[in-house]
């Protein structure tokens, strides 16, 4: 159990530093200035804080306490979440606890990623006109920021663009893959990212390493991906099963509806009744996608119109419907040994496995099981219209196909035969 102790390491006649010395057990000790100074003879050793005779030293104990509580509550968030303790990270607790503010120093790797954080809403979105980063863009910064403090207390220094060497980029690689067991996929995107602030910082007059604009990205083949999707079969199969739990019932609404209009999860759940309307041609959903920014309609296919015909389904929270369309699924059968990755609650990354069927089933199966289901009868363009994918190449991918050549001289020899020429 940690413990922390304010002491004076000097007797002078002046104002001298306060110091708290934090013991971690098992002979894990600590010594770290607070910030704060007082004169020795203000100072009570017994009760290890200022004496309470005027308010300048009233406030520094007020300020010493806080400073403890604020410590020992983020020494047990790093403890819970596998984070090294150390002095650095025991510096820049201190120093946040009263918002000191840092010298700043660009040359430093995690200095331009909080750059990119705070100037989010006016920076230039890459390849676009827009400006202005997703909020989810935002969140993988913040996620980024994370695991380089993470790698500077393995490499013990914190990390400039000068030292992105060919050695240190490759050990970070390996860290990442090996020590962290993060997937090919998440770990390419960290050094994506590692590339793309090293090109800013360029940009910006920082010195960087020869290498920096060199760091290769990775991601993973099609090969090792394990795309889990529903068939028309199996959804018959889920909307025929017979279920008690009003939440399965709920839950399998929205699973049906969302392998009908093809949407991510996190903006499924948000559509709600005024969202549908009804033209001579037919009925619509209208979906603002939250990560594309694009309004798009998507016309109501006859399983979305018996859903929809037994009530519109009740609001759920993203958390909730991943796990009840696990037991809906199970519910329903869906038992057979499949291929693909599951998370291990004890180490907090996916395995790959042969599991059950209804356990790999999330909620973004809904989209990928649209476009896989529709693929070949509907075009391409047009899934691509309701999905919200800009690219033909980024959709086959996405589905896990190659790309058909035949595909356009088939759709000109449907045009002719149907309309007779």
């Amino acid at each position: 159990m940690a413990t922390i102790k304010f002491q004076l390491r000097s007797e002078a006649n002046k104002a001298v530093p306060i110091y708290f010395y934090l013991s971690m057990g098992r002979g894990s000790f600590f010594r770290i200035r607070t910030g704060f100074s007082i004169h020795p003879s203000s100072w009570s050793k017994a009760k290890g804080f200022p004496k309470q005779n005027d308010e300048a030293n009233k406030k520094i104990a007020t300020n010493l306490k806080a400073l403890e509580k604020h410590l020992l509550e983020c020494i047990n968030d790093a403890q819970a979440n596998g984070i090294e303790i150390n002095t650095d990270f025991l510096e820049k607790k201190t120093n946040g606890c009263f918002n000191r503010e840092e010298k700043t120093d660009n040359s430093l790797v995690t200095y331009q990623i909080q750059y990119i954080i705070d100037h989010a809403d006016t920076r230039k979105i890459q390849g676009k006109s827009k400006i202005g980063l997703a909020a989810n863009t935002v969140k993988n910064y913040q996620t980024f920021k994370n695991i380089i403090e993470g790698f500077e207390v393995v490499i013990k220094k914190p990390l400039r663009f000068i030292d992105l060497s060919p050695e240190l980029v490759e050990n970070f690689k390996n860290w990442l893959l090996k020590k962290k067991g993060y997937s090919v996929n998440h770990a390419g995107k960290q050094m994506a990212f590692l590339k793309s602030i090293s090109r800013d910082a360029e940009k910006l007059g920082v010195t960087i390493h020869t290498n920096a604009l060199k760091i290769e990205t990775f991601t993973e083949s099609n090969e090792d991906r394990y795309i889990v999707t529903l068939s028309f079969n199996e959804l018959d199969q889920i909307e025929k099963a017979e279920l008690k739990r009003e939440a399965l019932i709920n839950a399998r609404k929205w699973l049906l509806l969302g392998c009908e209009i093809g949407q991510r999860g996190e903006d499924l759940i948000e559509i709600r009744p005024n969202d549908f309307r009804h033209t001579q041609d037919g009925a619509f959903v209208d979906v603002f996608q939250k990560k594309g920014k694009k309004h798009v309609s998507i016309p109501i296919t006859p399983r979305a119109k018996r859903v929809l015909d037994k009530g519109f389904p009740e609001s759920i929270s993203l958390q909730n419907f991943n796990d009840y369309i696990k037991d809906l699924c199970k519910e329903a059968g869906l038992n057979e040994l499949t291929e693909g990755k599951k998370m291990d609650p004890e180490t907090g990354r996916k395995v790959l496995g042969k599991f059950p069927k209804h356990e790999l089933i999330v909620s973004h199966g809904c989209r990928r099981s649209f476009c896989t289901n529709y693929y070949k009868i509907i075009p391409t363009t047009v899934i691509m219209g309701v999905t919200g994918h800009s690219k033909e190449s980024t959709f086959l991918q996405y589905i896990n196909k190659p790309k058909d050549r035949d595909d356009n001289a088939k759709l000109f020899l449907k045009y002719f035969s149907e309309n007779g020429n």
